[in-house]
């Protein structure tokens, strides 16, 4: 049906106005008003902004595992991440599903299950439900699932994370500083070094293993080191082949970030120091940050504060990463502290990931564009809240 949201202040690309909107077919069809629907909506009072695209959030692994290997039934702990992402007001999710060689939550034969899942609720979502395929590099095992997910019609981006080469770094040498994990020159720990185990206890904790059987285990997967650039470029290959997004992400040189770009990732997610942000920017590169680092004023390990990289120009994209409330809540801190504009603090959680992801039709209210908005209550210096979010012109979620 046709539907009017009407006396809301609109966030149009170039200013906000008190205007009407008109929604049929999916689609935003007019702006101006007054208009005749078959459904009003007043918008008196509320700002009436494009839904939040969210480039890479992993939380729905709290539902999928509320207790430390404690899993819930997939089907319903997707459907419940769904309503979390409509109630947030993000209209467009891209679960960011690590592919690893470990046991247990971030496991390949769990990776299948999701991916499936997915597919089997996909008409039962409220919102629309995409995967980052957070691919470890050390797991080839992923490589037929990666295959089969850009075939399939849930649109995925891929992330290339190596969390391997992070864990049997050297650590003398902070994590942000550590070299380009393919550099001749990058030092890592003997893994019989007595201090080694302690280090990977919270991982073996998560793969369910003891810490010896998970000490054992990556011990065995560092062998295939040699052959990891080999297996990037065959899965870049894929994500080329199918104009599929392309991530990097944590990167702690300008090598790591100019390594990705050359494989057809042109986007840096979580860049850990500000040289390389820069480097990023100064190649055209799209550069995400993660909102909690706005709402808490920095990061939880030490990198950038991605206020201030807002503040410099160095940052496209602000994503829920671990906490979906997150994002409106960073626009909102962003907004108050004068870091930035409204138009701009809304544009990284709108038209920012709508570029970098390349959905040509999302992000902005113009015409033509998909009816994917948020109304929100957000008096003056307060914390801003959702009241209503639409998805392709369905309404999702609904505070009455």
């Amino acid at each position: 049906m046709s539907l009017a949201i009407e006396n809301a202040r609109v966030l149009l690309p170039d200013g906000i106005i008190e205007t009407d909107l008109l929604l049929a077919d999916g689609l935003i069809q007019e702006i101006g008003g007054p208009f005749r629907a078959e459904r009003l909506i007043d918008g008196k009072g509320l700002l009436l902004a494009p839904a939040l695209i969210d480039i890479h959030g992993d939380a729905f692994e709290r539902q999928l595992m509320p207790r430390p290997n404690v899993f819930f039934p997939t089907e319903a702990a997707l459907l419940e991440t769904d309503r979390q992402l409509a109630a947030n007001g993000i209209a467009c999710a891209y679960h960011a599903l690590t592919l690893s060689w470990e046991p247990g939550l971030r496991s390949i034969t769990h990776g299948w299950d999701i991916l499936q899942t997915l597919t089997k609720i996909k008409t039962r979502l409220t919102v629309e439900n995409r995967l980052q395929l957070r691919w470890e590099t050390f797991a080839f095992e992923a490589v037929d699932l990666m295959r089969h997910a850009l075939e399939d019609d849930l649109t995925p981006a891929i992330a290339f994370n190596d969390h391997t080469s992070m864990s049997m770094r050297d650590r003398s040498r902070p994590i942000q500083e550590r070299l380009f994990e393919h550099n001749p020159a990058f030092k890592a720990i003997d893994p019989d070094d007595p201090s080694f185990p302690a280090t990977q206890d919270r991982h073996a904790a998560r793969a369910g293993l003891s810490v010896e059987d998970y000490v054992a285990l990556l011990k065995n997967v560092w062998t295939r080191r040699p052959e990891v650039p080999g297996m990037i470029a065959e899965v870049a290959a894929m994500g080329r082949a199918r104009n599929v997004p392309m991530l990097s992400h944590d990167d702690s040189q300008r090598e790591t970030r100019d390594f990705f770009r050359g494989q057809g990732a042109d986007i840096s997610e979580f860049p850990m120091r500000r040289d390389v942000a820069d480097a990023a920017r100064s190649a055209g590169d799209s550069i995400v940050f993660g909102a909690p680092n706005v709402v808490r004023g920095g990061s939880h390990i030490g990198s950038p504060t991605a206020a201030d990289m807002v503040e410099a120009g160095l940052c496209d994209v602000l994503a829920s990463d671990y906490f979906y409330p997150a994002m409106l809540a960073a626009v909102g801190k962003l907004v108050q502290d004068k870091r930035t504009s409204l138009l701009k603090a809304w544009g990284l959680v709108s038209s920012g990931p709508a570029k970098a992801l390349r959905l040509e039709n999302r992000g902005a209210i113009l015409p033509g564009f998909r009816a994917d908005l948020v109304l929100v209550d957000w008096p003056d210096q307060a914390t801003p809240a959702v009241k209503m979010t639409m998805s392709a012109g369905r309404i999702a979620y609904h505070a009455h």
